[in-house]
């Protein structure tokens, strides 16, 4: 079957936005491709500072993507960028990433960083990579999240504040 490849479409927006792009093959439909393809692919980019020293989990940043199919799987990816501490003791943070407000259901999704253990009046800088395999078995728009809170120590800890640019991407994965 020959195919040619349509215009891709991308929209940005400027400084912290959301970046969506679609590439469709002419004359193919999603029920036409292999299952395993990569049928949408979305990507929020955060530039703009977010702080916390919540005790909870609190939503950093996220971005929405609305399966094509119920059988579908989202490959969510995360990068927090210019992660800065300045949090006393032992200075732990929990993260992950989360449906909604809920932990993806059957994911290991809880990531743990430890800066500047020991430290105090003085912050740190780190980068924090997650990645999970979502099921979320519906074709209605789906936000996820990277969420965060301070485990221990007193202080708050903030992304993108002076550096660093913090990115989320979900892609869906035909079922």
């Amino acid at each position: 079957m020959a195919s040619k490849l349509k215009t891709d479409i991308l929209e940005t927006v400027s400084g912290s936005g959301t970046i969506a792009l679609t590439n469709q093959l002419s004359g193919m439909t999603s029920a036409s491709v292999p299952s395993g393809s990569v049928l949408q692919v979305v990507t929020h980019v955060q530039t703009s500072a977010v702080a916390t020293g919540a005790t909870s989990y609190t939503t950093m940043y996220g971005a929405t993507i609305t399966p094509s199919s119920t059988s579908s799987k989202i490959l969510v990816r995360a990068m927090v960028g210019g992660l800065y501490t300045n949090i006393s003791s032992s200075g732990q943070s929990h993260w992950r990433l989360a449906r909604g407000s809920s932990n993806c259901t059957g994911q290991n999704s809880h990531f743990h960083t430890e800066t500047g253990r020991n430290l105090t009046a003085a912050g740190t800088r780190a980068y924090i990579n997650m990645e999970i395999l979502d099921s979320p078995s519906t074709t209605s728009a789906t936000t996820y999240n990277v969420q965060a809170y301070r485990h221990s120590g007193g202080g708050t800890f903030s992304i993108c504040d002076t550096a660093g640019t913090s990115i989320i991407t979900l892609m869906e994965i035909k079922g």
